[in-house]
């Protein structure tokens, strides 16, 4: 009996650290996490159109809700953005989806943010491209590298990839992963891996080095988009 004890005793010794050491390499080192998985606490927004289903952050436009031209933002409330790394994973339904991710944005009132957007849509046009909402527009196309200077010009410097090949990497229906790194300048998104847009804003009167952080929910037509396991890591 002593004998068989002393096994057992071993033989979660050295499992126990093995396990440790598994799920530290799971850790996000630096990354904090911005939603609960239950509920929008540390969100704020026009709860009509926001809640939690599935464990995700879930906004949907009903048939009766739909307003051509007509857009809400969920915003989360930890206050101005400047320099980081987002990671998100995203979902929609619907034929007509058109939603994003606001950055360094400003909260203009009446729930709409203005300023970076990094696109979401079920189309084939929009997908990992950088816009900017009341203001200049595209930024960076997707497949593109671009430089947007003084004069409001955007400059093609360079590519990334195909950019039908990377739409094929959107899975519709299905969950999605997003980056996006912000650093002074210089905006980069990634969608499930591959970069998608790499854009340098050196227009010092237009360009935001801070802001709200904030998803989008059009109006326009019937669509449901969910966000989970968002997290940030603010860089130096």
């Amino acid at each position: 009996m002593k004998r068989l004890v002393s096994l057992s005793v071993l033989s979660i010794t050295l499992v126990f650290p093995i396990a440790l050491v598994c799920l530290a390499d799971n850790v996000e080192t630096g990354f904090q996490s911005l939603f609960n998985g239950k509920d929008l606490n540390g969100w704020k927004g026009d709860m009509k159109f926001w809640t939690v289903k599935d464990g995700a952050i879930t906004g949907q436009t009903t048939e009766a809700q739909a307003q051509q031209g007509k857009m809400t933002y969920l915003v989360w409330k930890g206050g101005e953005v400047k320099d980081f790394e987002l990671r998100l994973s995203f979902r929609f339904q619907g034929e007509r989806v058109n939603t994003g991710v606001s950055y360094r944005g400003k909260n203009i009132g009446n729930w709409i943010v203005t300023g970076y957007q990094a696109d979401i849509e079920s189309g084939n046009q929009w997908n990992g491209i950088l816009v900017e909402l009341e203001g200049r527009r595209f930024l960076g196309m997707r497949g593109q590298k671009t430089v947007n200077d003084a004069a409001g010009k955007m400059n093609v410097v360079g590519s990334v990839e195909d950019p039908e090949a990377l739409d094929r990497l959107v899975t519709r229906g299905e969950w999605n992963d997003y980056v996006i790194i912000a650093k002074g300048n210089h905006l980069i998104h990634k969608i499930n891996g591959q970069t998608m847009t790499d854009v340098i804003d050196d227009n010092p009167d237009k360009r935001a080095l801070s802001g709200v952080l904030a998803f989008q929910l059009h109006h326009s037509f019937p669509q449901t988009v969910q966000f989970k396991d968002v997290r940030i890591k603010m860089l130096k």
